[in-house]
């Protein structure tokens, strides 16, 4: 599975590919919400990990992008600055998760696991299985 991970920090994005690859993941990095439209746009990944604030444009702006481009790729978003109202917005534009940081290594697997297990079953229900 093939997940983009897209946040303005290296280490967070060090630490993501650390934790997913040795899961069997195909992790892919981005630095902004420019280089991560512009990899979706050439391969949408599986599932998107998602920083709410970076510079220029924030995750919430790559969202509105998604679905504007009617792009539907699973999203996690991941932020330090989790507020009651930050949260509801990300559910809002269809986030599936919410992580605060700092999270554990466990924390991520398990939102992605979780996200991923939903997808599944959603085409499976969904086509009829």
């Amino acid at each position: 599975m093939n997940i983009l991970v897209v946040d303005d920090e290296g280490i967070v994005l060090e630490s993501c590919n650390r934790v997913l690859k040795p899961e069997g993941f195909s992790v892919r990095l981005a630095t902004s919400a420019e280089e991560a439209l512009a990899v979706i746009d050439r391969e949408p990944p599986a599932l998107l990990i998602i920083d709410v604030k970076m510079p220029v444009h924030d995750g919430l702006y790559i969202m509105k992008e998604l679905n504007r481009k009617q792009q539907r790729v699973p999203v996690i978003l991941m932020s330090g600055f989790s507020t009651k109202e930050t949260i509801e917005e990300s559910y809002k534009m269809g986030a599936r998760m919410f992580l605060a940081k700092p999270f554990t290594p466990d924390e991520l697997l398990g939102a992605v696991r979780r996200v991923i297990e939903e997808t599944c079953d959603g085409k499976e229900k969904s086509s009829g299985h």
